[in-house]
């Protein structure tokens, strides 16, 4: 089997290389910022029951995750942008992106540190 990997290390190590760790830190920083607002809007939507909103918000944080390497993340609302579930169960999606999302980071983190 795989080994399952939260973010691209291979992405990360060349940002680091061409921009230094200083930099990938603060576009993780910018990240940690940009998808807690992008989780409360995608919340939002969801009180709201706007499947516009719902996929919109969805496919900013989709690309959010991926331009700093949050393949799981990235993958897991590629799955989600475009559901139809009920609202009910969309809630249960984003409490679970919400946990992965928080996993992700801190990994990115202790990785950062220890290469740093």
């Amino acid at each position: 089997m795989a080994e399952f990997q939260e973010f691209d290390q291979a992405l990360i190590q060349g940002y680091i290389e061409n921009l230094g760790v200083s930099v990938v830190e603060r576009m993780l920083e910018l990240y940690i910022q940009q998808s807690a607002i992008y989780l409360h809007e995608i919340e939002q939507a969801i009180k709201t029951e706007s499947q516009d909103d719902w996929q919109e918000r969805c496919h900013k944080m989709k690309g959010a995750a991926a331009s700093v390497g949050l393949m799981n993340i990235h993958a897991f609302m590629a799955d989600i942008e475009k559901s139809t579930l009920p609202w009910v169960e969309k809630e249960q999606l984003i409490e679970r992106v919400s946990g992965l999302n928080s996993q992700a980071i801190g990994s990115f983190k202790e990785w950062l540190a220890v290469i740093s």
